[in-house]
């Protein structure tokens, strides 16, 4: 079975990042049979460790995905944590904060979100919105911007103590690429729901998001919480790799199934029924 090195696409903490020098398109060497294999194996693999941590119910997982619009958040999800139980998986979308949500700290509704014990919780955007759309747009002062990333720092290892791994993980993808699939959208009647006019004026401010991504990933990824940056254009290859992101995570839980709360030896097969 070939194996995916996950390393390369992490973030150290304190590392420089510069998404220019890193790929939105790659397939690692393999071909899409190989990605399909990786992502099946991977998936049996989760199913087990997704049964053991919903029975322990003391440790979590929350995966966060952040990306650029078209950069195949939904479909991630879908190929990577469609097959897996649904009971003990959850996936939470933030949009425009509320009026009530707006009235409290920008983590407030986020960790109201937070997976509980024996759970996955899946993140379609995040908390980083507000390091993201609000720097780029400048809808907070530049010192309130600034502490933030103090605060989600501090937020995800409080998670982290708490017995949640939280891993971030960022579909990146490029300018070219996304107008591609803006194209596509327009292109599809059934794909015209998901097209917003005001996508295209985003676009515009491309650089100063890079930019706000590139500071997010270099002032918050940590041993705790760590960042991953997954090239998202050749889709076989990014659902594989998050599937091993993912799987990995999983691992080092090493959920273990609870002991009985009785005898087994009192209750031969045979004896009941």
């Amino acid at each position: 079975m070939p194996h995916i090195d996950t390393d390369p696409y992490r973030i150290r903490p304190g590392a420089p990042v510069r998404l220019a020098e890193r790929p939105s398109e790659d397939d690692g060497g393999l071909d899409k049979d190989d990605g399909e294999d990786i992502l099946d194996d991977n998936v049996d693999a989760m199913r087990d460790l997704q049964e053991r941590l919903f029975a322990e119910a003391e440790q979590a997982l929350l995966v966060v995905f952040q990306a650029m619009d078209a950069g195949g958040k939904d479909s991630t999800t879908e190929h990577v944590f469609g097959p897996l139980n649904p009971q003990g998986v959850r996936v939470a979308s933030f949009k425009a904060p509320t009026e009530l949500e707006l009235r409290h700290d920008f983590l407030w509704r986020v960790h109201a979100k937070a997976p509980a014990k024996g759970y996955i919780r899946v993140f379609n955007r995040s908390h980083y919105e507000d390091v993201l759309i609000v720097r780029v747009h400048e809808w907070a002062p530049a010192d309130v911007i600034e502490r933030r990333y103090e605060h989600i720092r501090a937020f995800e290892s409080l998670l982290a103590d708490a017995g949640t791994r939280v891993v971030n993980i960022m579909l990146h993808i490029s300018k070219d690429y996304q107008l591609e699939r803006f194209r596509r959208r327009l292109e599809r009647p059934d794909k015209h729901w998901k097209f917003n006019p005001d996508d295209l004026a985003e676009r515009e401010r491309w650089e100063d998001y890079m930019r706000a991504f590139e500071v997010a990933l270099e002032r918050t990824s940590t041993e705790a919480a760590p960042w991953y940056v997954v090239p998202a254009e050749t889709r076989w290859y990014r659902n594989a790799l998050v599937s091993q992101i993912v799987r990995e995570q999983l691992e080092a839980l090493d959920p273990q199934y609870p002991p009985p709360s009785f005898d087994p030896a009192d209750y031969p097969p045979g004896s009941i029924g």
